[in-house]
């Protein structure tokens, strides 16, 4: 099991830029893949981001040029960077580790933490 705390959320005008962070209750060295989700009112949770534990990135294309998601194995710590925000960026964000074995491929989330872009 692991279990994941984001941080780093709050208010930003549009244009602006915040670093969320998401620390892991282990190493995460190990697990198959780190990524970011985020859920907006109304709507279904989408992916905004991926990243495998070796090192290959997946973006959703609304986010492509903007977000970058990065992790820091010795930290047990993944970091997603959002740069230019819109308002539609507005949504709760949630860390995921996807951890796959040869028996189950099991999913878990943070508690998520909210990004809100508005003047």
């Amino acid at each position: 099991q692991v279990q994941l705390v984001e941080s780093g959320g709050g208010l930003v005008q549009p244009g602006g830029s915040l670093r969320l962070s998401c620390a892991a209750s282990r190493s995460i060295a190990s697990i198959y893949a780190m990524g970011w989700y985020r859920q907006a009112p109304g709507k279904q949770r989408e992916l905004v981001t991926t990243i495998t534990r070796g090192g290959s990135t997946n973006y959703a294309d609304s986010v492509k040029g903007r977000f970058t998601i990065s992790r820091d194995n010795a930290k047990n710590t993944v970091y997603l960077e959002m740069n230019s925000l819109k308002p539609e960026d507005t949504a709760v964000y949630y860390c995921n580790a996807k951890s796959v074995t040869i028996s189950a491929t099991r999913d878990y989330w943070g508690q998520g933490t909210q990004v809100t872009v508005s003047s």
